[in-house]
């Protein structure tokens, strides 16, 4: 790579992005006008946000209600229940009649009072139940009168018999409106308050000071107020989520026109013809959507920061951020608009027009601002096992970082830091990866006809599937499992008959189903799709599925050590253990082997090795393939662990598949991997003590994990495994032999000319 041409490209793509005034308005002037116009329409329409009285419907308020403690006083609550006394207003109280009409029963009365609150007629409804106002008097006098004879021989539990009970008012409300709600709020207050009210009556009643209900008052004291840190929980979780969407935004608009953009101008086809090497041409574009990202976000930072700063004088409870804060944001900017620019540089070499690639917004907005946003829920914290998620670990960090704990913040420092430069790493090479395929950058306009489109791939079907069938395979039985989970309701108590029916429902509605009929619509040889056609069966087909049992036994320590690591990492949840016990249930293990073994491998090994696998590799990338397809058989499970560890075993299966040109191989890996954590279940403590062998594999701890000595020896016999299945020859597709000569070429193109002797 010439960083000499990276200059120069970088140099052109900034200048045109200057010459540009959509683009310096929406960088520069707009950040500057945006925050003071929110603040003035705040302020503006704040004038007209008041409270709005809310109609109430009281059945059954007797006179006794206002004897002693009064609760209504001219047809209105106490003006003493509310915070203030102007708050009287805001419910507006209609009675129900004291008598009833003939014929007409109080719960006749009630059911009115409900359909009425439902209708709208009324926000909210007080039922208070026959003589509640008189049986509230006798519980005051019997009180009373316990008090006054409290040194008589009688007993305790006697004298407690004789308190008559209190029936509770109740207030009918509904959730499905939103003022109804406020009402209901108002409400709980008011009568909370009440009975408050009446409780301090009674203790004075019977000789005894209203505190001795609650005789401890608690004390507060805001450590925030006392070192000028008020108000930085709330910078800490809004910052972060601001900082991600800037960068985000500034870099998609730049990122466009400048694919986009320049297809639409003509000038992209001038400069990939320019010496300058296809990785020259996406680094230079890179570094300028970053320098645009990062002047939106630090300008909208100033901006907000400003604006706050107005806002905050006049409320002295909220302070600003500190400047180490600033510092903060600003370093973690770098990786975050590195990140985003590598995305939406890929997205927009896809994009045929400008107005094209602003459809691809919303997308990428679904799926980095929910990563963004769950640090903000209550509990999500900084650990180990969140430092590893993309984009959240950084706001996490952030987050972290500006709440004042930098201690803890270093110490997950390390593996944010570095999931996010991989994350950055891999999206920097997609991008690359669209601008190497012409195929991708100049793709000619086509309109989407749905019916038109299904006609010509059946009719046109291929002895495999083609990859966009396949990513719709994928992407249908992930749907499909998703509607099965949320209809599938799991009984009170898990049974182990209920297992085995959902698991075998899903196999059939989730796999075998989706696959059959694809397979019979998109493809015209099933068994070339499956791995298992004529050319598939060779020599070292028996061999290779030796080779995958052999695989399986040797990395299975490898696996539940790794396992084992992911549970620390993301501890399993209430209903996981639950399942893990049920599965102990099974009245034999060839009953587990068979449905938790043999079942889910053959179906999912015909569904995703075989006919995902096979349309993938179309793609022309093997690895890609093999990922991708591991990926779909991750996401297909349904626990976090068991989907990380399931990935991870996908790309082993994947990569047997490719290299055997069988799935015989694919299916062996997978039953024996199963059958042996299935076999794990039903080994104990006793089990252990009882073999001696069993004692050796074992950690000393018990059945959860391998000595580490077996743990390093079936790495290292499964890596010698896969040296040899490396070494198999393999069928390559021709998209496959498309690029590895185009990958030849290129290394033949870079290599100097060797000088001739004269």
């Amino acid at each position: 790579m010439k960083w000499s041409n990276v200059k120069l490209i970088l140099a052109r793509e900034v200048r045109d992005q200057l010459r540009d005034r959509r683009t310096l308005f929406m960088i520069a002037v707009l950040p500057i006008l945006l925050y003071p116009l929110l603040g003035m329409s705040f302020f503006q329409v704040s004038q007209f946000m008041r409270e709005h009285p809310t109609k109430v419907y009281v059945i059954g308020a007797s006179p006794t209600l206002s004897e002693g403690t009064p609760l209504i006083e001219n047809e209105r609550f106490a003006p003493g229940l509310f915070n203030t006394p102007d708050k009287v207003g805001l419910l507006d109280l209609h009675f129900a009649p004291d008598v009833l009409a003939p014929g007409e029963t109080l719960d006749n009365v009630v059911s009115q009072a409900k359909k009425r609150v439902e209708r709208g007629e009324f926000d909210a409804a007080v039922y208070f139940p026959p003589n509640f106002g008189e049986q509230l008097r006798q519980f005051r006098e019997a009180s009373e009168s316990l008090v006054n004879n409290r040194r008589d021989e009688e007993s305790a539990a006697a004298r407690n018999a004789v308190i008559p009970s209190i029936p509770r008012p109740e207030i009918i409300f509904t959730t499905a409106n939103e003022k109804s709600q406020i009402t209901f709020a108002r409400l709980h207050d008011v009568l909370r308050r009440w009975s408050d009210e009446v409780g301090k009556a009674n203790l004075s009643a019977a000789g005894l000071v209203p505190s001795a209900a609650r005789p401890i008052e608690l004390a507060t004291d805001d450590l925030a107020d006392a070192t000028g840190n008020a108000g930085r929980g709330l910078w800490a979780k809004l910052l972060p989520v601001m900082l991600l969407l800037w960068a985000l935004t500034g870099a998609f608009y730049p990122a466009v026109d400048l694919c986009a953009g320049e297809k639409e101008r003509g000038t992209l086809e001038t400069l990939l013809s320019s010496p300058a090497d296809r990785s020259e041409i996406v680094i230079g574009k890179l570094v300028t959507i970053m320098l645009f990202s990062m002047a939106t976000a630090i300008l909208n930072l100033i901006s907000m920061g400003f604006t706050g700063w107005l806002i905050v004088a006049n409320h002295p409870s909220v302070g600003l951020p500190s400047w180490l804060s600033c510092f903060w944001l600003l370093l973690a900017l770098i990786p975050i608009s590195a990140l985003f620019s590598a995305l939406c540089l890929a997205l927009a070499a896809l994009a045929r027009s400008t107005k094209e690639g602003q459809y691809y917004l919303m997308p990428l907005m679904l799926i980095c601002m929910p990563l963004a946003v769950l640090p903000m829920t209550p509990g999500f914290e900084l650990t180990l096992g969140n430092s590893l998620i993309p984009v959240a670990n950084v706001v996490l960090l952030l987050r972290t970082l500006l709440e004042g704990n930098t201690l803890q913040a270093l110490r997950y420092a390390v593996p944010v830091v570095g999931v996010t430069l991989a994350c950055c790493y891999l999206a920097i090479r997609w991008a690359v990866d669209q601008f190497n395929q012409e195929s991708v950058l100049f793709r000619e306009s086509e309109r989407l006809d749905l019916g038109l489109w299904l006609r010509r791939v059946i009719r046109d079907r291929r002895p495999t599937p083609t990859v966009g069938v396949a990513v719709s395979a994928g992407i249908l039985m992930l749907l499909v499992r998703f509607f099965m989970a949320v209809t599938m309701t799991p009984p009170v108590e898990l049974s182990f008959g209920f297992l085995i029916r959902s698991l075998v429902t899903t196999q059939i509605a989730v796999v075998i189903v989706p696959m059959v009929l694809m397979t019979l619509l998109f493809t015209r040889n099933p068994a070339e799709t499956f791995l298992l056609d004529r050319s598939s069966w060779k020599w070292t087909t028996p061999l290779a599925v030796l080779a995958a049992i052999a695989l399986a036994v040797a990395l299975h320590p490898v696996i539940v050590t790794v396992a084992l690591a992911v549970t620390h990492l993301y501890p399993m949840s209430e209903t996981a253990e639950l399942l893990s016990e049920t599965i102990k249930e099974a009245p034999n293990l060839w009953i587990l082997l068979l449905f938790f073994a043999v079942v889910p491998a053959v179906c999912e090994e015909f569904a995703y090795r075989g006919f995902i696998l096979s349309g993938l590799r179309h793609s022309g990338k093997k690895w890609r393939a093999i990922v991708v397809t591991s990926l779909f058989f991750g996401v297909s499970h349904f626990m976090l662990q068991q989907s990380l560890m399931a990935t991870l075993s996908g790309m082993v299966i994947g990569y047997i598949a490719v290299q055997s040109g069988n799935l015989l191989p694919c299916i062996a890996y997978h039953v024996v991997n199963n059958g042996l954590f299935v076999a794990m279940t039903r080994i104990t403590p006793e089990t252990i003590e009882e073999w001696p062998v069993l004692q050796w594999l074992s950690d000393g701890v018990g059945q959860a994990g391998y000595h580490w000595t077996v743990v390093i020896i079936g790495f290292l016999t499964g890596f010698l495994l896969i040296g040899w299945f490396s070494r198999l020859p393999y069928q390559r597709t021709n998209e496959e032999r498309l690029q590895e000569a185009i990958r030849r070429g290129m290394e033949v193109d870079d290599k100097p000319l060797a000088s001739t002797a004269t």
